[in-house]
């Protein structure tokens, strides 16, 4: 598969848990962040180019950011090797201001 990323994805040991704006669904736990995208390891299949308007919400805050809200297309999806957890991979296609700020502070976090 061609990686057309303009910037690398880092991998975080933080807890950074993403939920469905729309249906309060968890779809997962961030793996690695990117101004970009991200990639999340979740529970539940999510759809490929689907549009998920998305809360991104870390165990602590971190520089005081509780949460960062955007809206992210769903390139991909992969069952993990267990075959009960999923893989995707996210395009950050909608971001206001405010909240490209809050992800600028969770990324010097990574």
């Amino acid at each position: 598969m061609e990686d057309r990323r303009q910037h690398n994805r880092r991998t975080t040991e933080l807890r950074l848990e993403v939920f469905d704006l729309n249906t309060t669904q968890r779809l997962g736990r961030v793996v690695d962040l990117s101004p970009e995208g991200f990639m999340l390891f979740g529970d539940s299949p999510l759809q490929v180019d689907n549009v998920y308007e998305c809360c991104l919400a870390p165990a602590e805050p971190i520089e005081g950011v509780r949460e960062v809200t955007l809206g992210a297309d769903c390139l991909w999806t992969r069952s993990a090797a267990d075959g009960s957890h999923h893989w995707a991979g996210f395009h950050i296609i909608d971001l206001a201001d405010e909240q490209a700020a809050a992800l600028q502070a969770l990324l010097r976090r990574l």
